[in-house]
């Protein structure tokens, strides 16, 4: 714990000076002991509530979960079942401290899966065994028990992991669950008119761009997991010309599809920069080969982001990770529109350096927070002069502020995605309590 009695953050100008190769262990989660403040707020801790492992294991349509885990890790995943959609799919197998010790555990799950299957009216198109931090320490080969319960159940049956001693490696938990809920997908006969969006377990926003823009190229069917309505329409995703990756945790789900069933891959990113959005469209047609017209797109979203800025000049943002966006591109965003940010809470890699060099160049003075940290219990908001809060961690450090959560289930991208956020902001500010001289700057 920190004897500074003080959060520790360092300036955005001094971040870019020391390079990407140079980041402070503070601001990661290597070095130290993590203070679980963003998974707290967002019970998600890695997957109760929000897209955690445990609700995207149950992407597929039909499909039912075993959590293999200590009663404290299963706990949480009890409130989920109060929602309709997950009545009947969470099913528990507990360990006991003999369990833990010798992993007899794994001589039960197989009995276990096949009770799950005959309790149920109607058989389950896949279960996904959910195992914690206990198995990583054991180092239990669950394919190999996964295998072993398809074998008596006689479904498939598909591990997810909710390790948290796995983020930081090769493959974290979010990652392989995506791998996961496409495994099941088999070589079929290619659609040249059928794409893949992957990446989120939740589809996006019903006025996004990217659907006309797509059918303007000939698209006849777009997949998402998030519209799937039984496993026949799953497998369908097998027919696609090709995948398009909407989060770089998919990639890995990606490279499997398309070393298995030879479905090739684009990827596009979630920007909040209006220039970066048009470039993107520009470069996507190019790599197909034709042309977008996305003009009408941007033109409406330029002229929202000029009456936000003349209804509201001068707001000063800031802006967390716990967020439908990475942090550092909105802040840049937000600053090449001509706003203030103060400070940013996230975790820092090399790859945002992208982005912080640029922040670094327009507000050299901008504080980059770590949520992870165990100094930020003494994160003291006063002298940051912020009028919106972005994220649940952001809000929760500044109560008094407007705050944008920005973090529903149906996700934002593109030209309407930025839309949204402005119309986002523009509410919490006229909701807010922030004294009139500040909520309206004129």
């Amino acid at each position: 714990m920190s004897k500074e009695k003080r959060a520790y953050s360092i300036t955005a100008g001094a971040l870019a000076e020391r390079g990407r190769r140079d980041i402070p262990a503070r601001l990661g989660t290597r070095a130290q002991l993590i203070y679980s403040s963003p998974a707290t707020l967002a019970f998600n801790s890695p997957g109760a509530q929000g897209y955690g492992v445990k609700r995207a294991g149950l992407s597929i349509p039909g499909s039912v979960m075993l959590l293999v885990s200590p009663a404290c890790c299963g706990r949480n995943t009890t409130l989920l079942t109060e929602y309709r959609e997950y009545r009947n799919r969470f099913f528990f197998l507990t360990l006991d401290e003999t369990d833990i010790v010798t992993g007899r555990h794994l001589m039960k799950v197989p009995q276990a899966v096949e009770e799950v299957c005959a309790f149920l009216e109607e058989k389950p198109s896949v279960v996904m065994i959910c195992i914690t931090c206990v198995d990583a320490l054991l180092g239990t080969d669950m394919e190999r028990v996964c295998k072993k319960a398809e074998e008596k159940a006689g479904i498939p049956v598909l591990p997810c992991y909710m390790y948290a001693l796995t983020r930081e490696g090769r493959k974290p938990p979010m990652v392989h669950v995506r791998q996961s809920i496409y495994s099941l997908l088999e070589t079929r006969k290619k659609r040249g008119d059928m794409v893949n969006l992957l990446g989120h377990f939740s589809h996006l926003t019903d006025d996004c761009e990217l659907y006309p823009l797509l059918a303007g190229l000939g698209i006849r069917k777009i997949n998402e997991i998030g519209r799937m309505k039984d496993f026949g329409e799953y497998l369908e995703m097998g027919d696609a010309n090709f995948n398009l990756i909407l989060n770089p945790e998919a990639r890995y789900a990606a490279g499997d599809l398309q070393k298995r069933l030879n479905i090739p891959s684009i990827e596009l990113t979630r920007t909040y920069q209006i220039d970066k959005i048009k470039k993107q469209y520009e470069l996507f047609a190019a790599a197909l080969g034709t042309t977008m017209d996305d003009g009408p797109y941007y033109k409406e979203t330029e002229e929202m982001i000029l009456r936000f800025k003349e209804d509201h000049p001068g707001l000063t943002f800031s802006v967390g990770e716990g967020c439908n966006a990475n942090a550092f591109d909105l802040s840049l965003a937000l600053l090449r529109y001509g706003f203030s940010v103060s400070e940013i809470f996230a975790c820092v890699n090399e790859g945002d350096f992208v982005y912080l060099n640029k922040i670094a160049a327009l507000s050299p003075e901008t504080r980059i927070y770590s949520n992870l940290d165990p100094a930020m219990i003494y994160y003291d908001p006063s002298g940051s002069g912020t009028d919106i809060a972005v994220g649940k961690d952001a809000g929760y450090y500044h109560p008094e502020a407007a705050r944008v959560e920005w973090s529903r289930d149906i996700q934002p991208f593109g030209y309407a995605g930025l839309r949204h956020f402005l119309e986002e902001c523009r509410t919490a500010l006229e909701e807010s309590s922030l004294p009139d001289e500040r909520r309206d700057r004129k």
